[in-house]
């Protein structure tokens, strides 16, 4: 869906929609001197696309984010397992 554009004066006079729209229906994209300026978006969208981005910053994390995760790599490389 194709954000809704808004120019800023009207974006300040019904930032209440704007809001709600953010929330319910998707990004808003607010325009000043007909130029892209900022796109308002959710907290959940904002999370969804910060974490997407985010570089692991322990170990963990980058062994729990892997694509590789519960692989038995031991298996692959042809190491007995122990245990």
């Amino acid at each position: 869906m194709q954000p809704r554009e808004w120019q800023l004066q009207s974006a300040k006079a019904r930032f209440s929609e704007l809001f709600e729209l953010a929330r319910t229906v998707g990004p808003q994209r607010v325009t000043r001197r007909g130029k892209d300026s900022v796109m308002v978006i959710s907290a959940e969208e904002y999370e969804r696309l910060s974490m997407r981005r985010r570089p692991a910053s322990t170990l963990y994390e980058l062994i729990a984010s892997s694509p590789l995760k519960g692989l038995d790599l031991g298996s692959l490389l042809g190491k007995p397992q122990h245990g």
